[in-house]
């Protein structure tokens, strides 16, 4: 028999991921917007981890899930 996931359990690791990948996209985006001549890769991996972050985000509306980031 399989083990059933459960709602609870998905919803955190949802959260957990979301503030790990904001905190990796203003990370890079910080490094992007202090460079005097910032690389095509830097803009390409920032686009990246935002869109990630965005993602995450809209799953986390679908599934009505509220929590405090501060």
């Amino acid at each position: 028999m399989a083990k059933k996931i459960k709602k609870k359990d998905v919803d955190g690791e949802l959260l957990r991921t979301m503030r790990e990948l904001e905190l990796e996209w203003k990370q890079i985006e910080s490094i992007v917007s202090r460079s005097v001549e910032p690389t095509i890769d830097g803009h390409y991996w920032e686009a990246i981890s935002r869109a990630k972050y965005i993602y995450l985000l809209r799953e986390a509306r679908h599934r009505k899930l509220r929590a405090d980031f501060h």
